[in-house]
């Protein structure tokens, strides 16, 4: 059944056409990820469907209820990101809305609510639009991707997986109808040069025989001169073929990329990093016990663990190399914290990146083309670039410093799809180490090869995937999983009632409130013994 249909809609912002979109459907059994790169129009289009702005051109019809959950959400309290979140989740979804239109719902939500948030989704009765740099929350519910690229959109069947296997035969066919073209184009131009090579013989006077008269040569002249008329038609001909052929855009390959890193060679599967008996404590509050690893110099750790759990605080005491640890005197440390400090403003993106860097400037611009800063690109100045190309940027500076340690938090916030993507391509080929925070499941995945999880007031260091991880629980773990659902439908609860006191303070809702909070305070006790 038809729930929503669109036509002829046309939307620009300033004197930049957005997306032009002839016709749109959405079918109340339809789960739909949108995708596109930064600013290309996603949460405008989510904006128009849910009727908070009109199109410049165009209408819409709805023919069910509407929620858009947005994604730039407002903060009346003390509450942290992820709180924020869970509230307007919360109550998005109690208005049981015939079509969901959700702007990056995951923000700031750690792993264990990402998965809450699938599990409520999929239960949900309603249509479904999602805007979500996070794949793996994409493949999980979509059945449908919109991609908004080059001012269309474009619908294909599916997850997101489902999507970019699309895509890649999309490549693929490009590159052979490329090879086509030149094959083509080759082939007339040299036919249009042997015409031309042959007109130009044609003009020339023939050169005279033992016993031509002047006569006959003469007679001779109209002859080549028509032939030539001929041969120039010909030409002619060939070179409008030419013009008219259709133009075939090259696909763009990643160029091969081989940094020269400070001492890698020796730190390389080298003992880099020695954790010995270290406790992670805040403000009087142990965030984990004790705990001993060894990091290898190429080693690629993801740190994971819920909101809180205290994976900035590892990370922070690694820097200012705290009682217990010791590092390699040769191991030379970059951080990104998505600090756009580093960066001057006025500068072009090329200036900002050599500023630090002892690369050559040929393999710079290879890993700014690797993040999609093509050719001239490079020498806009970083004050005209959008906030994830900034980022961006301010990723390509450290990354090619004179380090062979990256340190990330959270590196892929404020991405598009195509450049977390982007940044796990370098990170892949990267032969430093990486150690790096993420709530990107994908991502971790991608990336790491060894697993920190700080969970439950305790540090554990797994050699393997992060699916890997999930495939072997320990028993402890096993054994603390009802207690880990009984926690999160405890907070789900707890964020309805907030909610509900923000609006309609009331003893009742004070008693269930507190009420809640002891319940919490037991589960809390139960995983701690």
């Amino acid at each position: 059944m038809t729930i929503l249909e669109a036509r002829h809609i046309k939307h620009s912002i300033k004197d930049r056409e957005l997306f032009s979109i002839e016709h749109l459907a959405v079918y109340s059994e339809d789960r739909i990820g949108l995708v596109g790169k930064n600013g290309s129009g996603k949460t405008t289009l989510l904006n128009l469907l849910a009727r908070k702005i009109q199109p410049e051109q165009g209408t819409i019809q709805m023919y069910t209820s509407v929620e858009l959950l947005p994604q730039l959400k407002e903060k009346h309290d003390q509450k942290s990101g992820g709180e924020v979140t869970q509230t307007y989740i919360v109550e998005a979804l109690k208005k049981q809305a015939g079509l969901l239109l959700a702007d990056e719902p995951t923000t700031n939500l750690d792993t264990a609510h990402i998965e809450w948030l699938e599990k409520q989704l999929a239960r949900w009765q309603g249509a479904l639009i999602i805007v979500s740099h996070d794949r793996s929350f994409l493949d999980k519910l979509c059945n449908k991707i919109w991609e908004i690229d080059q001012e269309s959109l474009q619908i294909y069947s599916g997850n997101y997986t489902a999507y970019r296997e699309q895509k890649e035969k999309e490549i693929e066919k490009q590159r052979l109808d490329y090879e086509h073209y030149q094959q083509k184009k080759q082939q007339l131009e040299r036919a249009i040069e042997k015409k031309e090579q042959k007109a130009q013989r044609a003009t020339k006077t023939p050169k005279s025989k033992i016993g031509s008269t002047e006569e006959s040569l003469k007679g001779a002249k109209p002859y080549f001169a028509k032939k030539q008329k001929k041969l120039q038609k010909t030409s002619k001909a060939l070179e409008t073929r030419l013009e008219n052929l259709e133009k075939v855009e090259k696909v763009r390959e990643a160029a091969p990329l081989k940094m020269t890193l400070p001492h890698q060679e020796k730190l390389q599967q080298k003992i880099i990093l020695r954790i010995e008996d270290v406790e992670g404590a805040v403000s009087g509050k142990q965030l984990w016990k004790k705990a001993s690893l060894n990091i290898k110099g190429g080693d690629k750790i993801g740190i994971v663990g819920p909101n809180g759990a205290g994976k900035t605080t590892f990370l922070q005491k690694i820097m200012q190399i705290e009682p217990g640890i010791t590092m390699n005197p040769s191991v030379k440390i970059g951080y990104f914290k998505q600090d756009l400090s580093t960066l001057d403003l006025e500068k072009s993106i090329l200036e900002n990146v050599k500023e630090t860097s002892k690369q050559e400037e040929t393999l710079i611009r290879t890993v700014l083309a690797r993040l999609h800063f093509y050719r001239d690109d490079v020498f806009k100045p970083v004050r005209v670039l959008s906030g994830g190309e900034r980022v961006k940027v301010a990723f390509a500076k450290l990354f090619v410093s004179d380090i062979n340690m990256l340190i990330l938090d959270e590196p892929t916030n404020y991405l598009d799809i195509e450049a977390v993507e982007a940044l796990e391509g370098l990170l892949q080929g990267y032969e430093g180490t990486v150690l790096f925070v993420s709530h990107d499941r994908q991502f971790v995945e991608n990336i790491a090869t060894k697993i920190i999880e700080i969970k439950n007031q305790t540090l554990r260091f797994f050699d393997g995937s992060m699916q890997q991880l999930h495939e072997e629980p320990t028993e402890k773990e096993a054994q603390e999983d009802p207690t880990e659902q009984q926690l999160m439908i405890i907070e789900t609860k707890i964020t309805e009632v907030l909610s509900k006191l923000s609006l309609e303070p009331s003893d009742e809702l004070e008693q269930e409130f507190q009420k809640l909070l002891q319940q919490k305070r037991s589960l809390l006790n139960q995983q701690n013994k």
